[in-house]
């Protein structure tokens, strides 16, 4: 392995394992925003069980790293897909930071997904990317927030005629219980995040090692689980608390009935859709499963200018980054090689 080669491996790692961290307190407030918004759970609490379940979610399975490392386009046939990567991990990390900065709760999977389409189409061109696995990831992408808005709703709307058929009408008794509920159902939550979120690093550091000729198939190496899980775990400590202000503030007025609903309502479809290894956007998730929950409950309370800013920015998520990580590519790159 010549010097060059092992100084581009480690940039990728380091890269995708700074993109984890990144994700890992850019998306805390997914795990842990209702929670905190109740007072479930102190700040603290919910951010150290946040980081520890994402550590456990993020090495007990790899079907989401596997769409990832071979799904968007195949590593193999790549000219120097090892920097293709490189640019993609640049531009995710950046949007990433970008709106994090401005507290807008965007997809840490939109950008990295674009980012990778953008950089494989500046080396390789648009005939190298594999157009049926990014039909079927967008198409799970673009569903997903769909069903936790509609099931959010749901089950929101099946627990509140529960609590009418039971004649159980003392708010604070309900809170009382429900804050109880929620802290197992934000662990719950916190258990899914990592186990889809962590696994599109551990898919990229795979998709660079293929392109580097250093590995086969699409199977995570173990040090590769650890180190990913470890960086979200990590960055999950530190928590975003400008999102979490954001997601349990600004969207809807949360109490612990709606907010036990809306994570449970989040840990199933993410739960569903890592069972299936496909990726989605955990962010998505979380909100649209609020925004449902809270539509029960007070719709004319719902701040739908905050949920509009929140979808101008899904929608624009990917086709920024493609021409951001096209761009990277073009100049760092495909210029000198």
């Amino acid at each position: 392995m010549t010097t060059s080669v092992i100084i581009t491996l480690i940039a990728i790692v380091f890269l995708a394992l700074a993109f984890d961290f990144i994700n890992g307190f850019h998306d805390t407030a997914n795990a842990v925003a209702t929670s905190i918004s109740t007072r479930a759970l102190s700040p603290r609490t919910a951010i150290i069980m946040a980081a520890i379940l994402n550590f456990v979610g993020a090495v007990l399975s790899t079907g989401v790293a596997k769409t990832i490392g071979s799904g968007i386009a195949e590593p193999n046939d790549l000219p120097h897909g090892e920097y293709m990567v490189i640019a993609a991990l640049l531009s995710a990390i950046f949007w990433n930071l970008l709106t994090w900065y401005y507290a807008i709760p965007s997809s840490s999977s939109h950008t990295l997904i674009g980012s990778l389409i953008g950089a494989v189409m500046a080396g390789a061109g648009i005939e190298a990317l594999k157009w049926g696995g990014i039909g079927k990831i967008v198409l799970i992408l673009i569903l997903s927030p769909i069903a936790a808005f509609v099931a959010g709703f749901l089950i929101m709307l099946l627990i509140k005629y529960i609590v009418i058929w039971t004649g159980n009408k003392s708010r604070s008794k309900l809170n009382r219980v429900f804050k109880f509920f929620q802290i197992i159902s934000a662990a719950l939550l916190s258990f899914s995040h990592g186990g889809n979120d962590a696994q599109k690093a551990m898919g990229i550091i795979v998709f660079g090692l293929v392109a580097a000729d250093v590995h086969t198939g699409t199977d995570v190496p173990l040090w590769v689980k650890i180190a990913a899980a470890t960086a979200m775990g990590l960055g999950t400590s530190i928590g975003g608390y400008k999102i979490i202000k954001t997601v349990s503030r600004n969207l809807t007025k949360i109490e612990p009935i709606n907010g036990f609903a809306s994570d449970l309502t989040s840990s199933i479809v993410i739960q569903s859709s890592t069972l299936m290894g496909m990726p989605l956007s955990t962010t998505h998730v979380i909100s649209s499963s609020i925004i449902g929950t809270g539509s029960v409950l007070r719709f004319h309370e719902v701040k739908w200018g905050t949920v509009t800013k929140m979808l101008i920015t899904w929608v624009i998520t990917i086709p920024i980054s493609v021409v951001l990580s096209y761009l990277i590519y073009t100049v760092m790159f495909k210029l000198f090689l």
